[in-house]
């Protein structure tokens, strides 16, 4: 029987699929336009090959035909629908799309070698007996052609896949091979838009200190009762500590500060108090006019009571008597007639003051006419005071005048001619301020507040310090007085109320000496050494004896200290510190002593936390 032959090998430029499998076209391949190539005569096969030629004859019976292995490479017309050449030079930049494969046509997946050099081959087995291991690729395709069908396809697609790498490399380059490239848009110039410049500080802000010292524990200690304070630097002006500052607060005799800071404005460092005796309008009267000197004294020449250099009511006797003698050397000097009328003489006693500290002697009853401070004892500071000052006043300048002790004596503010028989004055104002800060003097506190008063053209009552004081300090030394409630000169009342921040502002002012400040300053008693503090900072708070500058405080529901602290890193500090309630002078003392003495050990580093 005659086997079919293979083809007769053909051309090298016919596929390799063609010339090892025969000229079956791929079904999706366009017919030849030739005529089929001759058949060629092949040896006949032995049994195992015509059983195996059998096989592919019919197929696999589980896998079906076998597909014409044309369809598993396909025919270059295949390979030219997949890359058009006409669309080819779209993809690449060179004009060839050959470019991409080595073989001379671009159709063309595998070299131009025979196929069977990749393959392996398929040239019919020995003719002689027995088997010479295998068939050759047609058996194996044809036990697999679906596994050889699927790898063929997939070796496709990886040839393809490279090729668009480069086709997507080629067009985001800028080659020319594209012979119709777009044209290119031009798209509209945008708007520029104008920043405005940053606003910038014509000065730089000053860099704030980061302070760590603070004074916490020592401002919540419980002898402190309900407190307020405030430091700040008496250089800079810079808060370093603020307990209630702005509230107003009962400042005991603190107000003394701001009391002799108004007759500085007011009457002026040199101003002098005058007791002045006139010629009555009544033939024989003389009339003694008081001028709000408390320290006019009874006490003989030679003799110094609690206000040294204090004018001498002798003094002003031996005048009246000289004087008297020439205008009447006839006629007796028979009745005194006392001008205590500066000021209203029912207006001696605010309500809010206990009765104690006249009885004891710390207050007098104010009336513009007195001497020695109307104290029993003229050379102790506490000594107790009478019911009727301006009574004493006459009794006393009568035995001065020398006349005798039942010579009628009345009060009032008329009979006084223009004829002045003579006149004393007491030191001046200055002066008088540095004997009350020290020894915390209630009596001239309240002299310098009323006459200051008068002087400054109100009536110099009690009520008229209310605004007085406040709008002077305000007008005189540009400070807010906000929150400053006055009541009197002294302090003593438990109504007056002094902001803690205000006091400390004050004193720093003070300490700088302006508008003749300095006579404030250099009066304030020193930690350790004089006034009321010669006794306090004691124990572990002598660190800081010199090193406070201040004026105390001290009545029934409160207790202060307000002043300058020289810091031991040399800071001047500026501070008040108030203690309010029902304390224990002792214990409250001892609390504003150790807060104080906190403060000197911080300086500049006082830290308000």
């Amino acid at each position: 029987m005659t086997e079919p032959r293979d083809p007769e090998p053909s051309s090298p430029d016919q596929p390799a699929s063609d010339r090892e499998l025969g000229t079956e076209q791929s079904p999706t391949s366009e017919p030849s336009p030739t005529s089929e190539p001759p058949l060629t005569s092949e040896p006949p096969l032995n049994r195992r090959a015509a059983r195996e030629a059998a096989k592919l004859g019919a197929g696999d019976p589980l896998l079906g035909p076998d597909p014409d292995a044309t369809q598993l490479l396909p025919q270059a017309e295949e390979t030219t629908e997949l890359i058009p050449r006409d669309d080819a030079t779209q993809l690449f930049p060179a004009a060839d799309a050959t470019r991409l494969f080595p073989a001379a046509d671009p159709t063309r997946l595998l070299p131009a070698a025979d196929a069977t050099q990749l393959i392996g081959s398929a040239a019919p087995p020995s003719t002689g007996g027995g088997d010479t291991g295998g068939t050759g690729i047609r058996s194996v395709i044809a036990r697999h052609p679906r596994a050889w069908l699927f790898s063929t396809l997939a070796v496709v697609f990886v040839l393809l896949g490279t090729g668009a790498v480069f086709a997507g490399a080629a067009v985001g380059s800028s080659g020319t091979g594209s012979s119709a490239a777009p044209a290119a848009v031009s798209a509209p110039a945008p708007t520029k838009s104008v920043t405005p410049p940053r606003p910038t500080p014509s000065t730089p802000a000053a860099a704030t200190a980061l302070r760590t010292c603070s004074v916490s524990a020592q401002a919540a200690a419980s002898g402190l009762g309900s407190f307020g304070g405030a430091v700040l630097n008496a250089t800079t002006g810079e808060v370093l500590f603020d307990r209630n500052g702005s509230k107003g607060v009962a400042p005991a005799s603190n107000m003394k500060s701001l009391t002799a800071a108004t007759a500085l404005a007011v009457l002026g460092p040199d101003y002098r108090f005058s007791t002045t005796v006139y010629a009555g309008t009544t033939p024989g009267s003389i009339v003694l006019v008081g001028g709000g000197d408390p320290t006019l004294s009874a006490l003989p020449v030679g003799q110094e009571s609690v206000y040294p250099g204090a004018p001498k009511l002798s003094d002003l006797a031996a005048q009246v008597n000289s004087a008297w003698e020439k205008l009447h050397p006839d006629l007796p000097i028979s009745s005194v007639v006392l001008d205590a009328s500066m000021w209203n003489t029912s207006d001696e006693w605010d309500p809010s003051w206990p009765v104690s500290e006249r009885t004891i002697g710390y207050q007098p009853l104010i009336t513009a006419l007195m001497v020695d401070g109307d104290r029993a004892n003229p050379r102790l500071a506490t000594s107790p005071r009478s019911t009727h000052p301006i009574e004493n006043a006459g009794a006393a300048f009568i035995a001065a005048l020398g006349l005798p002790a039942g010579t009628p004596v009345s009060q009032g503010s008329t009979g006084a001619s223009d004829v002045q028989l003579g006149q004393v004055k007491s030191q001046p104002v200055s002066a008088l301020i540095g004997q009350m800060l020290p020894n915390s003097d209630n009596t001239i506190a309240e002299m310098l507040a009323r006459v200051s008063s008068k002087v400054g053209g109100k009536d110099g009552s009690a009520a008229s310090l209310a605004a007085f004081v406040p709008a002077t300090i305000a007008s005189s030394y540009q400070l807010d007085t906000a929150g400053l409630v006055v009541k009197d000169g002294s302090g003593e009342s438990n109504q007056d109320g002094i902001p803690p921040l205000l006091l400390a502002r004050f004193m720093a002012k003070a300490s700088a000496g302006g508008q003749h400040l300095n006579v404030i300053y250099s009066a304030l008693p020193v930690s350790g050494r004089t006034g009321t503090l010669a006794t306090r900072f004691t124990g572990a708070n002598a660190v800081a004896r010199g090193a406070v500058t201040a004026k105390t405080g001290s009545i029934a529901t409160a207790y202060t200290l307000g002043g300058i602290v020289h810091a031991v890193d040399g800071t001047p500090l500026a501070f008040g510190f108030f203690a309010e309630g029902k304390l224990s002078a002792t214990a409250a003392m001892a609390a504003i002593d150790t807060l104080t003495t906190a403060v000197f050990r911080c300086g500049n580093n006082l830290s308000n936390n």
